[in-house]
C-alpha cells in the first residue's frame, strides 16, 4: 500500500434509521430515570461511502431510493470521475448488486480500476465499517431527530468534515 500510484479504496453502504440508536451514557445521580425520545418508524436514509486508509480520504453519496445496481453504479461513476487516471482497487463486500451485469459497461470504460471482493460474511475486514460506527457514536447515539431531513443534515455535516484527507480516518482505518 506504499505505492503512491495505486489507490486502494474500501467501499460499503449504510443505513441510518430515524429512530436513532442508543448506547450507554452517564446520567447525574439526581436524574433517576432518563428519558429518550424516538420515532416508532422504520424510515431511514442510505449512504454509499468509500475510504482510502493511506491518508484517510473519504467520499460519500446520499442514496435517496434503495441500494441497487443503478444507485451503486452512480456512486462508482462519481468516485472514478474524481480520481481519473490513477490505478485504483475498490475493495467491497459481496452484495448482489456489486456483481450486477449492469456494471459491465462501467468496468469496461474503467480498465485501470480493479474490483476486489472480501470473503462472504466478513465485515470486520472492511475498514469503512469503523467509519460507520464512529459516525453513529458521534452523530446519532442518544439523539432525537424530528424527521429524515434533520437526520440527513446531521450525517452529511459529519461526512463533509472528513471528505478531504482526515487524520482521524487515517488512524481509524489503518490497514496493518
Amino acid at each position: 500500500m506504499s505505492d503512491p500510484d495505486l489507490d486502494v479504496w474500501f467501499l460499503d453502504e449504510v443505513l441510518f434509521h430515524l429512530h436513532g440508536s442508543s448506547c450507554r451514557m452517564w446520567v447525574p445521580p439526581e436524574n433517576k430515570q432518563p428519558q429518550m425520545y424516538f420515532h416508532p418508524t422504520r424510515k431511514s436514509i442510505g449512504f454509499f461511502g468509500a475510504v482510502r486508509p493511506r491518508d484517510g480520504r473519504f467520499a460519500f453519496m446520499v442514496c435517496q431510493t434503495m441500494f441497487n445496481a443503478e444507485t451503486f453504479s452512480d456512486f462508482l461513476y462519481q468516485l472514478s470521475d474524481h480520481w481519473a487516471g490513477k490505478d485504483m482497487v475498490f475493495v467491497l463486500d459481496n452484495a448482489r448488486y456489486h456483481h450486477a451485469n449492469m456494471l459491465d459497461q462501467w468496468k469496461g470504460s474503467n480498465p485501470d480500476i480493479e474490483m476486489s471482493y472480501l470473503p462472504p460474511y466478513s465485515p470486520e475486514l472492511n475498514p469503512i465499517e469503523r467509519v460507520w460506527k464512529l459516525t453513529r457514536k458521534e452523530s446519532t447515539h442518544n439523539r432525537y431527530f424530528n424527521d429524515l431531513d434533520e437526520l440527513k443534515k446531521t450525517i452529511v455535516h459529519r461526512f463533509a468534515r472528513w471528505t478531504g484527507s482526515s487524520e482521524i480516518l487515517r488512524r481509524l482505518c489503518a490497514v496493518i
